[in-house]
């Protein structure tokens, strides 16, 4: 998790723009049912304002890639696609010269004229650690020495030879990934939070002969359980050996090399045979996902399924990627959504800097880079806002200074106005772009839903084009995504270019497609060709006609965007014969005051919901002090504290009511739990979903105690 530093009033987002009479009507327009405070602090604003304001226009407005008012249209079969798309149909990709993930990083190298490509930060003698840059060509040749070095090692060409590679964000990452694609191999990622197990199982299941790792440990933990992976062979490191993995290593009769070795096995090959390049229709990866039950499925995406899906791109005219452009990467390369962002950058002859690995040192390494293009999730923006809003709760004047500032950069939004150039822009926004580099013009965000406050927020903060993207592994990563200007929090954007999106019904929830409702649906050249030796899951997730079936619930908006409302496959009957989404819920408490994170439970014998409840640790400890008169409490005393659970189960009900929550949708008891759920505690998937079994099991006891006070 992003760690952001407090951050005093004067950074926060601001933003002035237009004429002066612009900022007068502004101020009068926000009498009706303010405070004193608020009027003092536009009339500060305007004043300090004034002059920047008179001699500076309002720039960066967008011109909508669609009308606004309908951004998608109806296909025969009752499927909608963007209207940006003039005919039915979908695109499989931006540059014909570029159908493949292997294309793609040639034509960047054409592209970029040999630009930098992969850049990592290095400790020079002054002791200082800037970036320094792999460029293209020496990416791609040492990439092609990879591969023949695979062939020396006995791998074979061809779609039949499955690659894993075990490592965090690094550029080795990619060079591995394209050398795998120079003789048409696929590449399967592994990564630490999905255990033991689920390592086991992929490595048999795919029968991987040769793992790359980045770290001792991870190689240290494939030999100990080779006793039950009988098709590895080679470990590849990419740092110094150690005596007791060598030792282990011959013990258990595997081949261990480090990178630096596998180049020159592959440098001084003389059987360098032709490149066997991939097809679009071939296999690129089989990427898999942890799930929340089950043992772990594996995604086989092709090449053309990646690169199609990276059209989403296509979309952002005003922020369009080129050969200037940087990404930061700290996104699990592991998952899609990283993957095919950096995919796009690729093909643009753009450049990709990768953080050190350290979570802890990533604001560090982001303001070093200072990157262009950012794709975040959820959580990095959400611990940017709760910062921010804990420093402008401290004061009164903070507060209406935030709300005044906000208001009046909404309006900009409304106008389709993206700038960071305004008087309050640079007066309290700039410390928080300069956190992030000073020069993000794109940001990305995806993998769970922003709540619209946050979303807001960021898009006032950062000046930028924020865009959201809905999807899942096995469309790649976006099926839908916002375009860019558009203003509107709440929804998810309109179809990518490459897909069209359909909502079925679902008539036991009492969804239909003909009130734009239903089960979201997807179908498109992004769609994946199956699970790995899986065919009754396949079966069931694609249907005869070739539609994914997402198991989320979507509704179709009035300007024709997208908006997720429920999840189909964890909804459950309540004994009146209510049916309830305990996600969508959940998604509403964790916006009240004082909810970090909850788990809400319900049974088909009970009438009513139960919740686990994790209490934000920076905002209880203040609140219970404040409200309660509690003090000098850890969060676990205050967690046990009947008056703390009453506090916060009367905020979560009121934050329900305004909401729209049905009586029977709101929690009748709480439990308060000091541990947060995580990866490492088995709580969370890796993508930080709940894990909704383990958790109605590790909390068995207190559910139980809960029903037996409600009874």
């Amino acid at each position: 998790m992003v760690v952001v530093k407090e951050i005093p009033i004067w950074s926060l987002p601001f933003s002035l723009g237009g004429r002066f009479a612009d900022l007068t009507e502004w101020a009068a327009s926000a009498q009706t049912g303010s405070s004193s405070l608020y009027l003092a602090a536009a009339a500060t604003l305007g004043t300090m304002g004034l002059w920047w304001v008179w001699n500076s226009r309002p720039t960066g407005k967008v011109v909508p890639l669609v009308d606004p008012n309908m951004q998608t249209r109806e296909l025969p079969d009752g499927s909608r696609v963007c209207k940006y798309l003039k005919t039915d149909n979908l695109m499989r990709c931006m540059h014909s010269d570029a159908l493949t993930l292997y294309d793609a990083v040639r034509r960047g190298a054409r592209v970029s004229k040999n630009g930098p490509m992969l850049g990592y930060r290095k400790k020079q003698s002054d002791g200082s650690e800037p970036y320094v840059w792999v460029n293209y060509n020496e990416a791609i040749d040492r990439s092609v020495q990879i591969a023949h070095a695979f062939r020396t090692l006995g791998l074979e060409a061809g779609q039949n030879t499955l690659i894993g590679i075990y490592a965090k964000n690094r550029p080795e990452w990619i060079m591995v990934e394209h050398a795998t694609y120079t003789f048409n191999n696929v590449l399967v990622p592994l990564y630490e939070t999905l255990g033991a197990e689920a390592c086991i199982f992929i490595l048999n299941q795919a029968e991987i002969e040769l793992v790359v790792c980045d770290a001792v440990e991870k190689a240290m933990g494939l030999l100990k359980e080779k006793s039950n992976c009988p098709s590895l062979k080679h470990i590849v490191i990419m740092e110094p050996i150690s005596q007791e993995l060598k030792d282990l290593a011959e013990q258990e009769n595997v081949n261990v090399l480090t990178f630096d070795e596998l180049e020159k096995i592959g440098r001084e090959s003389t059987d360098k045979k032709p490149h066997v390049p991939p097809k679009p229709d071939d296999l690129a990866t089989i990427c898999y996902t942890s799930g929340t039950t089950g043992t772990p499925k594996g995604v086989m995406l092709t090449h053309g399924n990646v690169i199609s899906d990276g059209t989403a791109l296509e979309y952002f005219k005003y922020t369009r990627l080129d050969k200037d452009d940087i990404m930061m990467s700290f996104l699990p390369l592991a998952h899609m959504f990283e993957r095919v962002v950096q995919s796009v950058v690729y093909t643009e002859g753009g450049r990709v800097g990768f953080f050190r690995g350290d979570i802890r040192k990533l604001p560090d390494d982001i303001k070093e880079l200072a990157p262009t293009v950012l794709p975040v999730v959820p959580r990095v923006l959400n611990r940017l806002y709760d910062k921010v809003m804990s420093e402008v709760n401290k004061s009164g004047i903070r507060k209406a200074l935030f709300t005044a500032a906000m208001a009046y950069k909404s309006r900009e939004l409304n106008n389709w106005i993206i700038r960071n150039n305004s008087f309050v822009d640079n007066l309290v926004f700039k410390k928080i772009r300069d956190g992030f580099g000073g020069r993000v013009k794109l940001m990305i965000t995806g993998s769970a839903p922003l709540s619209e406050n946050v979303l807001t927020f960021v898009r006032c903060a950062m000046g930028c084009a924020v865009v959201e993207g809905y999807g899942q592994t096995e469309c790649v990563a976006a099926s839908t995504v916002t375009i860019e200007g558009d203003p509107t929090p709440g929804h998810v954007g309109v179809p990518a270019p490459c897909n069209a999106i359909k909502l079925m019904d679902v008539p036991e929830l009492g969804y239909y497609s003909k009130d734009g409702a239903g089960e979201v649906c997807i179908k498109g050249v992004n769609v994946f060709k199956g699970y790995y030796k899986n065919e009754e899951q396949t079966r069931e997730t694609i249907d005869s006609d070739g539609w994914l079936h997402t198991g989320d619930i979507g509704r179709w908006t009035q300007t024709g965007t997208l908006k997720i409302v429920d999840r189909k496959k964890h909804i459950f009957k309540l004994a009146q014969g209510e049916y309830v989404a305990p996600e969508k819920i959940e998604n509403i408490y964790v916006r009240c005051s004082y909810v970090a994170q909850s788990f809400v439970h319900g049974e088909s014998l009970k009438t009513c919901l139960v919740a686990i409840v994790v209490p934000d640790p920076d905002v209880l400890p203040g609140a219970a002090a404040e409200k309660l008169g509690i003090k000098g409490k850890s969060m676990e005393e205050l967690c046990e504290l009947a008056e703390v659970k009453q506090m916060i189960l009367d905020d979560m009900i009121s934050c329900g009511k305004k909401s729209g929550l049905y009586s029977f949708e709101q929690v009748k008891d709480i439990y308060l739990s000091h541990e947060m759920f995580s990866v490492e505690n088995d709580l969370l998937t890796p993508t930080l979903k709940s894990k909704r079994p383990k958790l109605k099991e590790h909390f068995k006891k207190q559910i139980e105690d809960m029903y037996k006070h409600l009874d």
